[in-house]
This record gives C-alpha cells, structure tokens and sequence, in this order.
C-alpha cells in the first residue's frame, strides 16, 4: 500500500466521523472524492470499520444516558415507571420507522439514490427545512417533556434519511426544532436515537461483506475505524457544546454550498 491509499483512507475516515453526527450528510461528502480525484470505492469492510468507529464513539460519550436509560427499562419490564425508562422506549419507538423503512426499500434506495443530482437536491431542500425549523423555533420544550407521538414523528423524519443527501441528524433535528424542543434536547434524542440505528447498519453490512474477496488490509480498516471514531466522538462533543448558541444556520449555509457544488459536478463534469 502506497503513501495515497493511506492517505485516502485517512481523509475518508474523517469525513465519516464528521459527517455522520453533523447535520450535513454523510452521502453527499463520500461521493465528492471519487467524482473530483477518481477515487476508488475502499468496499464494504472498510465502510463496517468507520461504521462501528462512530457507533463507539456514541456510546462512549453518552455511556453514562446509555446505562441510566437501560437500567430504567429493565425496571420498566418489572413495572417501574420513570421518566428515564419512558425516555428509553421513546428511543425503541422512534428508531422502528428507520428499521422498517430500510428492510422496504433498502435495494431501491442503493439503486436510485446513489444519483449525484439527487443527493444535489435533497442537500438542498433538507437543508432549507431545516433552516425553516431554527428560525422559526419556539424551544418551548425539553427532552423530558417528550412523548409517543414526538417520538413516532421524529422517527419519520429518521426513516426519510435513508434516502443521501438528507442526513439522519439533519432530519430528526429538524423534525424535533419543529415540534418545539430547544435545539441541545432536539441534537440530544437525535445522537441517542442513532445508536440502535448505527448498530443495524454495521449488523446489516457485516452480514453481506463477502468471504473471500479482496478487502483493505487490517491495519487500514483499525485506522479507518479509529480515526473515524475519534472525529466522531470530538464532533458530538464540540456540536453539543455550541449548538445552543450557534443554532443551525451554518450548517444550512454549507448544505447550500455543498449542493451547488454537486450540481455542477452533475451537469459540468463526469458524474450523471
């Protein structure tokens, strides 16, 4: 392996890690590469690795949510209400639209969802939405005051992210600033929400990785998954730490950029 293949994986790695918590989707960032440079597809090993790098880093950080919310459930088994423990079947609730919607239409997604254009044009039109949603936010609520309808809605809007371009936490943060919750609880259930759902995207991935065929080397795919999972975990960290105060705008901005250079990538250069 020469000095550019690791050089790539590095650079799609932090890609991965960042892009997968920002709301900024991860699709339309991983298809640049290989329509400027002509990059190749590192396979579907290396796409596990980054995957199981940002779930770790999602689980590290809110390790101590995670154990609180699964103590609260196993006591909801026994009968115990709590707040935490109605919290964590929200999180069960709101990631079933996502697991439905992938086993429905997951084929036709990576068949017709790959298209620059379209990736081009839900980064836009997602990307105004939720611009729509943090200016006309109420932030009347909190995380504690979710229910079962916020969580299917919120769902919803999960499950639409399987389609590129749209970005998960894009769209659960959206739909959570439109039911009225300040933004730190709307990033809050969207990163909680993501671990089930990271989890049976590496569970699915893993299943159709195939014996036998070339993949990278290992000491690429552990430093695809570190590097992945420490971006990861330095962007949960640094995006709960300012969302409050820098809202969603920039990230509506930057989408805006990032479609148009798509769009020209469609139209002008070799990618249709």
């Amino acid at each position: 392996m020469n000095v550019s293949e690791w050089i790539q994986i590095i650079f799609l790695a932090l890609v991965q890690g960042l892009s997968e918590f920002l709301p900024i989707s991860s699709s339309a960032h991983l298809i640049l590469p290989a329509q400027l440079w002509g990059w190749e597809d590192q396979g579907l090993a290396f796409d596990v690795g980054v995957h199981l790098g940002t779930l770790i880093a999602v689980v590290v950080y809110f390790r101590q949510d995670i154990l609180l919310l699964f103590k609260a459930w196993i006591l909801s088994l026994k009968g115990v209400s709590t707040s935490e423990g109605l919290l964590s079947w929200l999180v069960i609730l709101g990631t079933l639209p996502a697991v439905i919607a992938g086993g429905l239409f997951v084929s036709a997604i990576e068949h017709w969802g790959r298209s620059i254009l379209i990736i081009a044009v839900t980064t836009i039109v997602f990307g105004a939405l939720m611009g729509l949603a943090d200016v006309y936010r109420s932030e009347r609520r909190s995380l504690s005051e979710i229910n079962v309808k916020d969580a299917v809605w919120i769902g919803l809007a999960q499950a639409m992210s399987l389609i590129p371009g749209t970005s998960r936490s894009g769209s659960t943060i959206t739909a959570a600033l439109l039911l009225g919750f300040d933004r730190q609880s709307a990033a809050r259930f969207s990163f909680l929400l993501s671990i089930p759902v990271t989890f049976g995207a590496c569970v699915m991935m893993m299943a159709r990785v195939q014996t036998g065929v070339s993949v990278l080397p290992l000491e690429m795919l552990f430093l695809g998954a570190l590097v992945a999972g420490v971006s990861a975990w330095c962007c949960i960290h640094l995006f709960l730490k300012w969302i409050a105060s820098i809202g969603m705008m920039p990230f509506v901005i930057y989408r805006m950029i990032l479609g148009a250079v798509l769009l020209l990538v469609y139209f002008f250069g070799s990618g249709s």
